[in-house]
């Protein structure tokens, strides 16, 4: 097992590990690459214009504004099971970039969900609109901060400590991350009725297979190995938006912050799914319907609509549960040592534990 972290080495010993403190130590990292390239960024933007700093004020506040610093820590993770090296100090930057393509995915995805509010604080477009009072003015800047901060991922991702001769592949692998997600995001907006797909392209290819990709290229892993972490991932990701989607629906405000936003934003999530899959009543359709893409919609008429979708909670739940599993035995099959396979199966604990 794992425990000790040498904060001067930024090491993990063998041993009992303390996983809260591992996780700690690669966000701790992480947030200072980000600190310290936010503060360059706003000289930059001062000596280009004195508005500039503007957006750069956004993209910084949103990014270190919260955040589980989820992607760097599976990167790290899948680097540790592929190399046998405990310094993870090689996998921060590419972490740190993970971190600001989310920023961009976030900032984007609350315009065109016409959200409000983000990890506690206002949505980027929404803090625009109500500091210069003009709705088409702040969502404008909104999609520049979103660019800006997609750039700013590029810049990162660029003093990645690849192998020579794998960064081309470490670079390749980055784009191909990013079109799958507008894929994804496309098949969101469309409800288009392949839930499990939506979710492997818009959400498993940035935060669980693309992340353990790149960890596998910054360890120049062999084709096993890479081979391996994609058996684990990919099925991890959708995991992890299936127990999203439970906790969108049927999480308490203090887990999700915003209970009920998917059913009032129309979302055709997992368990919207299953739901019509599962041939509701008629009376069951109309109090789903009354509630479904509604913004206005009650918070009673939302907890309403909330029992009547629990009928699709075990189906959701019970696919979580097997795709989980699924992780798990590509793990038991790899090639990794056991510390490494571990350290992975303490991952996917964290990323598909419900909590409801």
């Amino acid at each position: 097992m794992y425990v000790a972290r040498n904060k001067d080495t930024d090491t993990v010993a063998q041993g009992q590990m303390d996983i809260e403190s591992w996780m700690g130590s690669i966000r701790e990292r992480v947030d200072a690459i980000l600190e310290r390239f936010f503060e360059s960024k706003c000289v930059e933007a001062r000596r280009l214009s004195p508005q500039a700093i503007e957006l750069v004020t956004e993209v910084r506040d949103l990014t270190m504004r919260g955040g589980k610093r989820l992607r760097p820590i599976v990167t790290a993770a899948a680097y540790r099971a592929a190399s046998g090296v405990h310094d993870l100090s090689t996998t921060f930057e590419v972490g740190a970039a993970l971190e600001l393509l989310q920023t961009y995915l976030l900032i984007h995805d609350d315009w065109m969900d016409e959200d409000k509010e983000r990890r506690g604080g206002p949505a980027v477009h929404y803090a625009f609109q109500r500091k210069h009072r003009h709705d088409h003015l702040g969502a404008s800047l909104g999609i520049l901060a979103g660019d800006l901060a997609s750039t700013f991922a590029w810049e990162l991702l660029l003093e990645g400590q690849f192998p020579e001769s794998r960064r081309d592949e470490g670079l390749a692998l980055f784009v191909r991350i990013q079109k799958e997600v507008f894929a994804g995001q496309q098949l969101d907006l469309m409800t288009d009725g392949a839930v499990e797909r939506m979710h492997d392209l818009k959400t498993g290819s940035y935060t669980t297979r693309g992340p353990a990709e790149l960890g596998g290229v910054l360890a120049d892993a062999d084709e096993a190995g890479m081979e391996s972490l994609r058996s684990w991932a990919a099925p991890l990701g959708v995991a992890f938006q299936l127990r999203d989607d439970l906790l969108g629906t049927f999480g308490s405000a203090q887990q999700t912050g915003k209970p009920g936003d998917d059913l009032r934003h129309g979302k055709h999530n997992a368990v919207v799914a299953a739901f019509r899959r599962l041939g509701p009543s008629k009376a069951e359709q109309l109090v789903f319907t009354s509630v479904w893409g509604r913004t206005e919609a009650t918070d009673d008429e939302v907890r309403a609509a909330t029992e009547v979708l629990s009928s699709a909670k075990d189906e959701v739940g019970s696919r979580l549960s097997f795709l989980a599993d699924e992780a798990r035995s590509a793990l038991a099959a790899s090639p990794f040592d056991d510390d490494a396979k571990q350290l992975l199966e303490e991952v996917t604990r964290r990323l598909t534990d419900r909590g409801t």
